[in-house]
This record gives C-alpha cells, structure tokens and sequence, in this order.
C-alpha cells in the first residue's frame, strides 16, 4: 500500500472535512498543531508559524484551536486573518517561518473547512511529510514546553500589505492598466479585499463582486466554480475582462469581454505560448494533471513543446515542476503554479500575467483567450460508500472495456476517487462526444449498481 492510500486525515490538498464533525473539530485541531510543531521544531532558534484563512465561520474556531496547540508546544503564532493561500506561502517564506497554515477548503461550500500546509520555503508538504505528520496526529504523545517557553501570539497587521505589493512587482514597473475596465469577483472569499486593491492601484477601473462576506456565502453561486455571476456582470458593464477567484484565491477563471469562460488550460496555454515566444519558459515543457484536456497537449506539441502529466492535485504539479525544472504549471480548475513567482497556485498574480499579455500586445482577451479546439470531456461524479468498491471485479472488468474502447478512438479513461469528498470522478475524452458520454454512463451504472448491493 502506497503512503498517499495509507492516509486517513489527508486528502489530495491538506485535511479537509465539514467543520465542527471529525476530523475537523477543536480537539483534532489541536492535536495536528501539536503534531506539527513537534515535527517542524529543529534547531534551537525560536521558531514560528504563520497562520491565515479564508472567510468562513468557522475558520475562527480552528484558528483558535491551532494558535493553542502551537503555542502550547512552543512556537510564536503570527496571525495574518483573510488572506489568499498563496499569501500565506508567500509570507511564510518573507517572515522566515518554519511554518503556514492555511485554514480553507477552498472552493467548497462554507459548511466545509480544512488546513493545508506549507514548509519554511513556502512548499506544500510531500506525502511521507502528511503520513509522518498523520501518525502523530493519531499517536497524540506530545512534548509540551514548559512555562516559561509558551509560545506568543501576534497579529501581523501589514500582512495585506505586503501581499499587495508583492503581487504588483510580479509585473515590469512601468506596467499600468490605466483605461482596462475589470471585474473582479472574490467569491466572498479570502481575496475580497486584496485582488481589487491590486487592480485598482494598477490603474484599473475595477468593478467587484463577491466581496461581502457573511461567513456562510463563500462560493455560493459565485467566483472561479460558478463563473455566471462574472459572465453577466461583465457584459452588463462592458468591461474588458473578468477574473473569477475561489474561496482562497489559488484558483483562476477568465471570462473575455464577450462573456465567454476561460479554464485553467486555456490560461496555461495562452501564457506558456507568451513565455515560449520571449523565451522565458523554461524545461520546454508545461506540467499539468491527468485532468487537463488532450487539446492543450495536442496545441503544445505543434509549438515544440510537451506536456508532462501528473496525479491531480496542484502539489503533485509543483513536485513535477522542480524535478523537471518547468515554470509553468496547473491545473483545468484553474489552480495556476508560475514558479519564478509563487510557490503554489496564485489566482490574482496568474490573472495579472494575462493581463500582461494584453496590454503588450494591445489584443483583446477573446484573441487570445483560447489558444487551441478542447477535445470533448465528459465527466461524472458517483457519490459511493466506501471508496474501495473499485477494486470490485465487475468495475475493474468494465473499465478495462471502457479503455479498450477509447483507445481504438485515440481517446482516454480516467477513474479515480475524490480526495475531498465521498465521490469517484469519471472521465473520458475523445473527439467522439456521444461515444464519451455512452461510456462515462456505462461506467457510472456499473458503479452505482456495485455500491448498492
């Protein structure tokens, strides 16, 4: 058994689950701060961790619980409040951390919430990190400091601010968007405040949405998993573009001033063909997930460049990105890695190298936007019981018909369970779309029939 099977707390991006049920309660909270600082305490400097999240209720709760355990092991907290998970990367790095914490479940409903980490370079723990951290977790045999090296806690106040600036010198300085009109929508998210400000202190007449959060209505019918709001909002202000966040702002959908949807793919193609051109793409290559549409590879491969897949999930993604020394990567759902900026997906400095794009070669979004023809994709998410139905020998005799079928149409099958929810995802693809659609429904029915014997 892999270590990524072994895994019982963590999913595809961090611990991830309905807030206030197991695994993310108070108590577990704790405990994985404790685990955490007990793993990540090495040397004797003072160490610290940086601690954001996004704007659902019950991000109060696990901030409180985390700042507890890591103080209770020793650790200074430095609290940074609503900010985009590539922020707190970024900061984790910036104030020399050992340490961020990101509490999120990024583009899920507000009932939902997680914890994502990142090392002292601003990187998402590997697998044999999560397991190690895991078994602690489960293990709960904790060294507590003693009274007098009680961790302390403070709030970084300039925390925005140095996000802001950061993101606006990931452009040339003499950069402006002075006459673009922009609408923005957050989500209600953690970018609510931080993405306007960077657009508009570029020069944007920015228009916003999705910036009123209440604790519950984050993504609800808004930003990057639900693009209709923008669509409509950009057309009925005639603005130039529209960038669509999700609830921590690592996710990035475009919509062009004729209201048409701009995935991860397109995005990734659109600026790894400018980079190409300026020769700043490095490795040759783009890295993206088993997800990404056979179009882009196709498009890729006529520029004399490759794609090169990896597991989904945007850290397998930056894994594949150093090893195979790449700055361009992601993923269809728009989760954008430019490692000569950020260590993780960043949707506000991804939307910027766009609009960089634009503005130096005086194109409108809708020329450039969609870069190749998507293969047709059609996919299913089958609620299960238990996961493990898949290794069942009706399934596996009817996937492996279902990928001989493909095949004989250049096409590919791709199953494989949720990492945030009870769910296996089933996807075909093939210039064939009512052949991709027969057999995403014949794999659907023979999984819903084994679930429910």
């Amino acid at each position: 058994m892999s270590e990524q099977q072994s895994r019982t707390l963590f999913g595809t991006d961090g611990i991830r689950g309905k807030a206030n049920q197991y695994p993310i309660t108070p108590e577990m909270m704790l405990k994985t701060a404790m685990a955490a600082a007990q793993i990540f305490t090495r040397g004797s400097h003072r160490h610290s961790v940086v601690i954001g999240k996004d704007t659902r209720q019950s991000g109060y709760m696990i901030e409180t619980a985390l700042t507890a355990g890591f103080a209770a092991m020793g650790i200074d907290v430095a609290l940074v409040g609503p900010l985009p998970t590539p922020a707190v990367a970024n900061l984790t790095r910036a104030l020399r951390a050992d340490l961020g914490v990101m509490i999120s479940a990024s583009h899920n409903p507000y009932h939902d919430n997680g914890i994502k980490f990142f090392n002292s370079e601003g990187n998402k723990l590997n697998d044999s990190e999560e397991l190690a951290l895991e078994q602690l977790i489960l293990e709960g045999k904790f060294n507590l400091a003693d009274p007098y090296h009680v961790g302390k806690v403070r709030r970084i106040d300039d925390a925005m601010g140095r996000y802001v600036e950061y993101a606006k010198a990931t452009l040339p300085r003499s950069m402006r968007l002075d006459g673009y009109k922009i609408v923005v929508d957050c989500a209600h998210g953690a970018g609510y405040k931080v993405a306007p400000k960077v657009l508009w202190e570029l020069g944007a007449d920015v228009i916003s949405i999705g910036v009123a959060p209440d604790g519950i209505n984050i993504n609800e019918n808004c930003g990057a998993t639900s693009p209709a709001a923008l669509k409509e909002a950009v057309i009925k202000h005639k603005a130039d573009l529209g960038i669509a966040l999700d609830g921590d702002a690592d996710r990035l959908i475009m919509v062009d001033e004729n209201g048409s949807v701009i995935n991860g793919d397109a995005i990734m193609a659109l600026i790894a063909t400018s980079w190409h051109q300026y020769g700043l793409l490095k490795g040759d290559s783009i890295i993206a997930t088993q997800m990404s549409n056979l179009g882009l590879e196709r498009y890729l491969n006529k520029l004399g460049l490759g794609l090169i897949r990896t597991a989904v999930g945007d850290r397998y993604v930056i894994e594949a990105m150093q090893s195979h020394g790449c700055n361009v990567g992601g993923e269809q759902s728009g989760h954008l890695i430019l490692s000569d900026y950020c260590t993780t997906g960043d949707g506000l400095i991804a939307a910027l190298q766009v609009l960089r794009v634009i503005a130096e070669n005086q194109q409108k979004l809708s020329d450039i936007g969609q870069p190749f023809t998507p293969v047709p994709q059609f996919m299913r998410n089958v609620r299960v019981y238990n996961q493990s139905i898949m290794d069942e020998s009706e399934i596996q005799d009817t996937l492996l018909k279902a990928e001989k079928s493909l095949q004989q149409m250049s096409g590919r099958l791709l199953v494989r369970p949720s990492g945030t929810e009870p769910l296996i995802r089933v996807m075909a693809e093939a210039d064939d779309q009512q052949a991709i659609m027969n057999i995403v429904r014949q794999v659907e029915e023979v999984i819903v029939r084994v679930n429910n014997q």
